[in-house]
């Protein structure tokens, strides 16, 4: 199918990009293009403006800055993926980066879309809240930062308000974030997770003193895995201890069921992923 009838601007700032959309309340932002465009195709999506965004290369970079590192929206996957600073420093993230789609996805996608998007079967969310993400927002009223662990709110739903654009996503440089990973199992054509498994981890003499798990493509949302986190966090670091956590995987969740996997399986698979990454990790 062909996508219904629109106009196309091409913003040249940031500040023009918030100005256009507040002045168009059926308009969409066009990033990297991988999510809105197949949507606009079926019909999913039909606004009558886009806004263009993927030439603001103030948007387009990876750096330290203080405390956390800085990444902007339209760093692509590729970028994320091949980043020393996220791979020494939060190598949960490159590890989703580098996992979602092809090449080509890798080379066009990005970042902000994909989170602003929330796909509830994504890598990106699973990776950000093992890492305990900070998003930066702005928008007719400024700017603003959103905790990772109120962004994904609902099936396809952020806590961004409307009009609002994320610029940027921070995480914190600390010991935990650097021994982080992600892990999923694949949809064998899209590459999407039917369960993807982000975990960040530290000990002290064998004994983990804290830990974050997130998972995408389990439930309709992405979401941190209490279970999982409480009954390790204390513990000794062995193939019991974990093997005990790892059970406790998506328990009390409500778990997507559909003709590719089965609410069953799914569960299964979460257990099994959540002890592959604790395993990385330990």
């Amino acid at each position: 199918m062909y996508a219904a009838e629109f106009d196309y601007v091409r913003a040249s700032s940031i500040e023009e990009a918030i100005s256009l959309k507040a002045e168009n309340d059926d308009s969409s932002l066009l990033a990297g293009g991988h999510s809105l465009i197949p949507a606009m195709k079926l019909r999913l999506s039909t606004p009558q403006k886009l806004i263009d965004i993927s030439g603001l290369d103030q948007l387009k970079k990876i750096s330290k800055n203080g405390s956390h590192i800085s990444i902007g929206s339209l760093c692509t996957h590729k970028q994320c993926a091949e980043s020393e600073i996220i791979q020494s420093n939060c190598p949960a993230l490159s590890d989703a980066a580098s996992v979602i789609g092809d090449p080509h996805v890798r080379t066009k996608g990005t970042i902000g879309g994909a989170l602003a998007h929330s796909d509830p079967q994504a890598d990106y969310p699973g990776a950000t809240l093992a890492l305990n993400a900070t998003f930066v927002a702005k928008g007719p009223s400024g700017e603003r930062t959103i905790e990772v662990d109120d962004y994904f709110i609902g099936l396809w739903e952020t806590a961004l308000g409307e009009g609002e654009l994320l610029t940027e996503i921070r995480i914190a440089i600390n010991s935990m974030n650097a021994n982080s990973c992600y892990v999923k199992f694949p949809q064998p054509a899209s590459r999407y997770p039917y369960v993807g498994c982000g975990v960040s981890l530290s000990s002290n003499n064998g004994t983990c003193s804290d830990i974050r798990v997130g998972f995408s493509g389990v439930g309709e949302w992405a979401f941190r895995d209490s279970g999982v986190e409480s009954t390790l966090k204390g513990q000794p670091l062995n193939d019991s201890t974990i093997a005990s956590a790892a059970d406790k995987a998506a328990e009390g969740k409500t778990v997507l069921n559909d003709h590719f996997v089965s609410e069953e399986y799914r569960r299964a698979m979460s257990k099994v992923y959540a002890k592959r990454a604790m395993m990385q990790l330990s």
